[in-house]
C-alpha cells in the first residue's frame, strides 16, 4: 500500500520517548506525523486549524495526565471528525477491554504495547486510505450540492417530481406547463446534474442524505 500524499498521522501521547519512536517508525515508512504531549495539546491545535482537506489519523494513548485519549475521543465523536480522521488507541493490557469498547463506537483499531511495528504501521497506512476515501467523498457530495444550487427554481421543481417517478405527462400536469418544457428542463437537469437517468439522478442525490 502506497503513502498517500500530504497524510499526516498525528502521535497523542504524554512520553516523549514513545513520540520520537514512533515518528521515527513512521518516517522508515515515509509517513509524516506531528506529535502532541497531551490530548489538550492536539485538541487545541484542532481548533486553531482549517476545515481538514488531507488525509490523517491519529495515534492515541489511552492513558495521560489530564484529558485522557478517551475522553479526548469521545469529543471527536461529538465533533464528528472520526470518519475524516480515524482514530488507533495505543494501549497497555489492563486497557484492552476499554479499547475493544471504543472500536465499537467508531474507534478504527487499537494496537496493544508492546506492538509489532510492522502491523501497526499498516493499520496507520488503512486508516489514513480510510481516511481519504471519506475526504474524497465529502468533496463529491459537496460537488453535487453545488450542482443543485445551479439549479433553477423550475429545474428543481421538475427534478423532484422525476425523481419521484413521474413521467412527463403528469409532471406537466402537476406544474402547469406543456410537455415540451418539462423535457426542456428534464434535459437541463440532466445535463447540470450530469446524469444519463433518472435513477442515476436519484441515486445521486440519495448520497446526500
Amino acid at each position: 500500500m502506497q503513502p498517500l500524499v500530504n497524510a499526516t498521522v498525528y502521535i497523542v501521547d504524554d512520553d516523549a520517548e514513545v513520540r520520537e519512536a514512533l515518528a521515527w517508525l513512521l518516517r522508515s515508512r515515509r509517513l509524516l506525523s506531528e506529535g502532541f504531549a497531551s490530548a489538550e495539546a492536539f485538541e487545541a491545535m484542532l481548533h486553531a486549524r482549517p476545515v481538514q482537506k488531507d488525509p490523517a489519523c491519529v495515534l492515541l494513548d489511552v492513558r495521560m495526565p489530564g484529558m485522557s485519549g478517551l475522553a479526548l475521543f469521545d469529543r471527536l465523536l461529538e465533533q464528528g471528525v472520526v470518519a475524516a480522521m480515524p482514530v488507533i488507541f495505543l494501549t497497555g493490557h489492563a486497557d484492552v477491554p476499554t479499547a475493544v469498547a471504543t472500536v465499537k463506537r467508531g474507534a478504527f483499531d487499537f494496537c496493544e504495547k508492546p506492538f509489532s511495528d510492522n502491523a501497526l504501521v499498516d493499520r496507520v497506512e488503512h486508516a489514513l486510505h480510510a481516511s481519504a476515501a471519506h475526504l474524497e467523498a465529502l468533496r463529491g457530495q459537496q460537488q453535487v450540492r453545488e450542482r443543485v444550487a445551479d439549479l433553477t427554481d423550475r429545474e428543481q421543481a421538475v427534478m423532484r417530481l422525476v425523481i419521484d417517478g413521474l413521467p412527463n405527462k403528469l409532471i406537466a400536469d402537476e406544474l402547469a406547463i406543456s410537455v415540451r418544457t418539462v423535457e426542456v428542463h428534464r434535459a437541463r437537469v440532466f445535463d447540470k446534474m450530469m446524469v444519463k437517468s433518472a435513477v442515476e439522478l436519484a441515486n445521486l442525490l440519495r448520497e446526500l442524505t
